[in-house]
């Protein structure tokens, strides 16, 4: 007899991003003719790089020709696409070898395929609030326990509090776990985590044989030097630390999907000695997967050349200005504003202590304007809501303009 997984139906509610736009469809069809304004999804906007562009027709044009067509290709991406990921990780002065990058079809699969590497039992801590996938991913594969709806967060994972008082970043847990998430730029807050507190929670993962799953899909919107834009710019973090990231949000590959996953041979856990996580994550891709698309990844080429990365610099400045624009427009009416800085996200605090879906719903109704309540990120998220710098520069003006003249309180 055929059962489900019952872990699904212990997910406390439908997936945030349907709900917001099922109220704002719901909106849009009371009142038509209204323009709604998005500052919700964190979706890319602005159109491909021209670079980015020929290297996708590239990929397309050696499909068209018997002496340049590929079927499949290895499961752990093009050797090529694979050592210039490495060699950006040098930059930063971090040694990654090539062997130790998987390319994949983008971050937010491997962030929810990572687990699958590890045991049911382990113990999962998350920033919170936190990107939903790391909490829906380890509730299916029965690592959440029960749901309390009372305190908004299951009963066997370790919520580590982002609040005002520590900038919106977590001190390490006070007891073992397994499993730790790290978003850095953070998404929903926009903050972004210091060498020193990263080095933190390094030195907790060696000495309780924990692994860190560390999301860097926002890296590149790091202005500021002095802030590590990857987990191994950290002595000592490749023999604890797994690092996700993306061309989503930095080269506008949203729809495109191309992303990667390093796991360092020297990563170990308690009962896998090194090289062994990453052979279990060769084995689970070969196994899952037939590789990224050949023509995305010749787009991944052209991102990482000298030139695509000047032109999706451009892009990453135009959304940063965005970013500027709300978080300047937000403070003149007197909201908190966090974020925005290093990251394409702006964490607001509600004003005069209303809930995150109630302020989420005056914007909508006073000002037309669509963002994402915090309480969907978790039980620390109330009380926030989170921006999105992504959008095109007249539409981020607008909103804006809307919020500043229609907002009542």
């Amino acid at each position: 007899m055929a059962t489900i997984n019952e872990y699904y139906d212990r997910l406390a509610a439908g997936y945030l991003f349907p709900e917001i736009a099922k109220r704002a469809r719901a909106f849009s069809e009371k009142n038509p003719g209204v323009k709604l304004l998005k500052l919700g999804i964190g979706n890319s906007t602005e159109p491909l790089a021209p670079t980015v562009v020929a290297g996708l027709n590239l990929g397309a044009d050696k499909l068209a020709k018997v002496e340049t067509y590929t079927g499949y290709g290895d499961e752990q991406g093009d050797t090529r696409l694979r050592k210039a990921i490495a060699a950006e990780y040098a930059k930063l002065g971090a040694n990654v070898a090539d062997n130790e990058v998987f390319v994949s079809d983008g971050a937010k699969p491997d962030v929810g395929n990572i687990q699958s590497i590890f045991s049911p039992d382990c113990v999962v801590a998350v920033q919170d609030p936190a990107y939903p996938v790391y909490v829906d991913t380890n509730v299916i594969a029965g690592r959440g326990g029960k749901y309390d709806a009372a305190r908004g967060c299951y009963d066997r994972m370790v919520y580590m509090p982002c609040t005002e008082e520590n900038g919106f970043f977590p001190e390490v847990p006070t007891q073992k776990v397994d499993l730790i998430y790290i978003c850095s730029p953070n998404n929903p807050t926009g903050a972004v985590a210091t060498k020193e507190q990263l080095a933190k929670f390094v030195e907790y993962a060696k000495k309780n044989r924990a692994v860190i799953i560390f999301d860097s899909a926002y890296s590149q919107f790091i202005k500021d030097p002095a802030l590590p834009r990857s987990i191994y710019e950290i002595p000592g973090a490749k023999e604890c630390a797994i690092e996700i990231s993306s061309f989503s949000k930095s080269a506008g590959f949203t729809g495109v999907r191309l992303g990667w996953t390093i796991v360092p041979m020297e990563c170990v856990c308690e009962n896998a000695a090194a090289g062994k996580l990453n052979a279990m994550w060769n084995r689970r891709q070969c196994t899952f997967f037939n590789g990224a698309s050949n023509v995305v990844q010749e787009g991944g080429l052209a991102v990482l050349s000298e030139q695509g990365q000047k032109e999706c610099k451009e892009t990453i400045d135009h959304y940063m200005e965005n970013a500027r624009i709300i978080r300047e427009g937000l403070s003149a009416i007197g909201l908190k504003v966090y974020g925005g800085v290093n990251a394409p996200y702006l964490w607001v605090k509600t004003p005069a202590g209303i809930k995150s879906w109630e302020f989420f719903d005056v914007l909508l109704s006073q000002a037309h304007v669509v963002t994402t309540p915090g309480a969907g990120f978790g039980p620390h998220g109330e009380g926030y809501i989170r921006v999105s710098a992504f959008g095109h520069r007249n539409d981020i003006i607008e909103a804006v303009d809307s919020v500043k003249k229609n907002l009542k309180i």
